[in-house]
């Protein structure tokens, strides 16, 4: 049965190879700082490092050194003038760069060319593989390239004049931080605006005997030898990538989740039509299951997970590495945030309005760390949007904030999954069942044309439009390319397109892509 792949999340924040070296005052000392600092040493500068003292005041004082808080550090400097730090405790680019959206995609990417490579035979070639895929040599090069861009956040800083801490920050008031530093020296800075932007982490496995036996999204990337068995936990976007690299890589992989279909924030045809596409491909689904315990063999390190589902109770036995992805919290713990007034919800999400605005009136909050959107991009143009508005000239940017409704999404699953706008459940709740039209195609894309009916993979879309103009107010789409495709559609949806607008667009021919605008 053929394999398949998926994953990944977004772009990264611009950054220029051809930047200048860091200066000498770039990366402190830390637990794995060490190296680092050898490293780019030797990639990126020749002079040797030294520890500047930290600046006792600033204008713009940014917590978090991932999309979000680098974007707006940089635009308030370079672009406006503005005194600007940024305190990072980890590796600059946050959860996207380090693990997250890069790396999973470069993953996907090899995943992808094994499909190629399985999918070619029925082109007319004749590909043998020599040996296995070296996943270590991969991995390796995968974690050489998320180093390098580590290295290019850090010049770009540098050039943009943003003076980078490594440590951890803590509010001590509202114009107060008190930063540590990785060789435990502490220093307090006054500053005029502070930006929380910390993002999250995944949440903590479930309270049972031998949950610690497995690890969590982001230890997948320390996972040095490709597996021959593994359990993921989860129906969200990351398992769902997740299992589906390792199956295309011909992992025997399993798939837990508590309900009979995964991606369940989708629309119903997207959590359906990926459901039993993920069956037929033969990732083992674990349909309505809840975990009970999890042991280890000494001997072997091999897992065996105990569990409940719609079928009784069951165990799997002999696995290799056990993953939960069963979401992720915001990095609210430590931040000191009740010594400035700063206000939390019951998830412990920082409560901020439309312009990041929190409780407090000089202190802003963005990206995963609010809860909402939970995507690098808008993370990055809501720094910049904030940077704008708290720095630029009134008379353009006193309005700046980002816009988030319409937000496109894409979840690199097999097939590929788009989504931008309501649901159709949701689309009925809002405007009414009378008050909308639903559009729908299920086709077999022309890629798929000179193989075996057993290896065809199915494409489905789906429009959603309200009122009698017939405004599209939903777009769904599952299939080859699906991820490339969404960005251009979502301009029309984000410019308000009705279904006469996408019907007066001549269809690109043959594409998947003119079925949008051929919709009967």
């Amino acid at each position: 049965m053929r394999s398949f792949v998926f994953l990944g999340r977004l772009s990264v924040a611009s950054a220029s190879a051809s930047a200048p070296a860091p200066s000498a005052r770039s990366i402190h000392s830390s637990r794995t700082a060490a190296s680092r600092i050898t490293t780019y040493s030797r990639h990126f500068s020749s002079s040797p490092h030294i520890m500047a003292p930290i600046s006792k005041e600033t204008d713009f004082l940014v917590i978090g050194g991932g999309s979000g808080g680098l974007g707006a550090a940089r635009m308030a400097s370079a672009k406006f003038g503005a005194k600007a730090m940024i305190v990072e405790s980890n590796r600059l680019g946050g959860t996207c760069v380090n693990v997250g959206c890069v790396p999973k995609k470069v993953t996907f990417n090899a995943a992808a060319i094994a499909e190629a490579i399985h999918e070619s035979k029925a082109y007319g070639f004749s590909v043998q593989e020599t040996a296995p895929f070296d996943w270590a040599s991969f991995k390796q090069k995968r974690d050489a390239y998320v180093k390098r861009l580590n290295g290019i956040y850090e010049r770009n800083l540098n050039n943009d004049k943003v003076e980078y801490v490594h440590g951890r920050a803590r509010l001590l008031s509202k114009n107060e931080v008190e930063i540590t530093e990785d060789d435990g020296t502490k220093s307090t800075v006054r500053a005029n605006r502070i930006l929380i932007a910390v993002g999250g982490r995944p949440t903590s496995p479930p309270d049972i005997p031998g949950a610690e036996y497995g690890t969590n999204s982001d230890g997948f990337f320390d996972i040095a030898t490709l597996p021959k068995k593994v359990a993921l936990v989860g129906a969200g976007y990351i398992a769902v990538e997740f299992a589906g690299m390792f199956n295309a890589l011909g992992v025997e992989t399993h798939l837990f989740i508590r309900y009979p279909t995964f991606l369940r924030t989708f629309d119903p045809m997207i959590q359906e039509g990926v459901t039993a596409e993920y069956e037929r491909l033969g990732v083992h689904l674990h349909k309505e299951s809840v975990q009970t315990r999890v042991d280890k063999d000494p001997a072997t390190g091999k897992l065996t997970i105990h569990y409940k589902d719609n079928k009784g109770e069951g165990q799997l036995s002999d696995v290799d590495h056990l993953i939960w992805a069963i979401g992720r919290v915001p990095e609210t713990d430590h931040l000191g945030l009740e010594n400035a007034g700063v206000k939390t919800n019951e998830k412990g999400h920082i409560v901020a309005d439309g312009f990041q605005n929190t409780s407090v009136d000089n202190i802003f909050a963005l990206g995963d760390v609010c809860g909402k959107a939970e995507l690098t991009p808008v993370a990055i143009a809501a720094g910049r949007r904030l940077a704008e508005r708290l720095y630029g000239p009134a008379e353009v940017f006193a309005n700046a904030h980002v816009d988030y409704s319409n937000i496109p999404s894409v979840v690199f699953a097999h097939p590929e999954v788009g989504a931008i706008g309501l649901t159709e459940p949701e689309a009925v709740e809002k405007y009414g069942r009378e008050n909308i039209k639903v559009y729908t195609t299920s086709f077999t894309a022309m890629y798929y044309a000179m193989m075996e009916p057993e290896d065809k993979a199915p494409t489905k879309y789906k429009l959603v439009c309200a009122g009698p103009e017939e405004k599209v107010v939903g777009l769904h789409i599952m299939g080859l390319g699906s991820g490339e495709m969404l960005q251009g559609f979502g301009v029309a949806v984000k410019m308000g397109a009705t279904k006469k607008d996408f019907d007066s667009c001549i269809a690109i021919h043959p594409t998947s892509a003119e079925e949008l605008v051929t919709l009967k």
